[in-house]
């Protein structure tokens, strides 16, 4: 398994909010609902997007765009377009005096939008998910990822345009797992565009000796890795891999070895019922106490008070499945 597989295959889409939207001019979203990760694919027409902090960008049909939470934006058919709607945590709608607009704006399955027959159509598929293997995904991205039509070629975005408004059983699951390959592709897109500043990680995979490194150092987490072994598994000596490895993936490979076990265990306490002593075996720590000590250090809490913290946020709006179209508010 690679970096961006391992990276994904955690904190994957359940239940993603997903919505077909459908615009006439003038129209103009204000998004604050905080949401970690949200993708933009542009079918017809065009829109702007605003940032709070940065140039307004246009993006037209086959244009892909990953925004990165928590931070808000607009997407309007104008710049100069006021907000009109406001996208608040878990995906309640209002205007922006808070006046309700869920049913207003309501066309149908996973549909929305203030004109059925408006020009403007756009998919978007937002992640509620929240996790400490996501966020070494997310902190690799800018704000706004802009990945241009003429740039990359999927079926994908036609795939989902055609799923999301159907009312089947399991159709959320076949919507999450579109929307996780959309996410993927996106990703290998985004990042191998000539001037990406992609991580370290991603573009170690590359390196002959490097990245047979890392896939086996993903490939088994439990493993109890040393540099001389990761050396005599791709056939080099010790200081050249140490060298290489810390030059491409910007640490040392114990170092990212330990990231990337105590980010996994951070999801399997969040995500699962696993006892402590069992996470830590899954991800290579021989005792629940050596893997304590080695959280505590990195998250600067205890196993148990990270797993009592996600337990307690589970209930709020933005971590729950949402409606096919904007929520009613609480």
């Amino acid at each position: 398994m690679d970096a961006l597989a391992e990276l994904l295959d955690g904190p994957r889409a359940r239940g993603a909010f997903m919505l077909r939207s459908t615009l006439a001019p003038p129209w103009s979203l204000r998004i604050q609902d905080e949401a970690p990760l949200t993708l933009l694919s542009m079918v017809r027409d065009e829109a702007w997007l605003v940032p709070d902090d940065g140039d307004p960008q246009r993006v037209g049909p086959g244009d892909m765009v990953i925004f990165r939470g928590p931070d808000a934006y607009t997407v309007s058919d104008d710049p100069a377009t006021a907000p009109q709607i406001v996208i608040h945590p878990g995906q309640r709608c209002t205007t922006p005096d808070g006046t309700s607009l869920s049913e207003a704006m309501d066309l149908g399955v996973r549909a929305w939008g203030n004109d059925p027959d408006g020009p403007a159509v756009m998919l978007v598929g937002t992640y509620q998910m929240r996790g400490a293997v996501t966020q070494r995904l997310l902190a690799a991205l800018p704000a706004m990822a802009v990945v241009r039509g003429d740039a990359w070629r999927s079926p994908l975005v036609a795939v989902l345009q055609e799923e999301i408004g159907k009312d089947e059983p399991g159709q959320d699951v076949v919507l999450d797992r579109l929307l996780d390959l959309l996410l993927i592709a996106t990703l290998r897109a985004w990042f191998s565009r000539p001037d990406a500043a992609a991580p370290g990680w991603y573009r170690a995979h590359g390196d002959p000796v490097v990245g047979p490194a890392l896939r086996l150092l993903h490939d088994d987490l439990a493993y109890p890795w040393t540099v001389a072994d990761l050396a005599a598994g791709v056939g080099v000596s010790r200081a050249a891999l140490a060298q290489r490895f810390a030059k491409l993936v910007g640490e040392p490979p114990m170092a990212y070895l330990t990231g990337v076990r105590l980010a996994q265990a951070a999801d399997l306490l969040r995500e699962t019922d696993a006892t402590l002593e069992a996470v830590a075996r899954r991800v290579g720590y021989g005792n629940a106490f050596a893997l304590s000590t080695a959280f505590k250090r990195e998250h600067g809490v205890s196993p148990q008070d990270y797993r009592a913290g996600a337990a307690t946020a589970r209930p709020l709006a933005r971590d729950v499945q949402m409606p096919s179209t904007c929520a009613e508010p609480s």
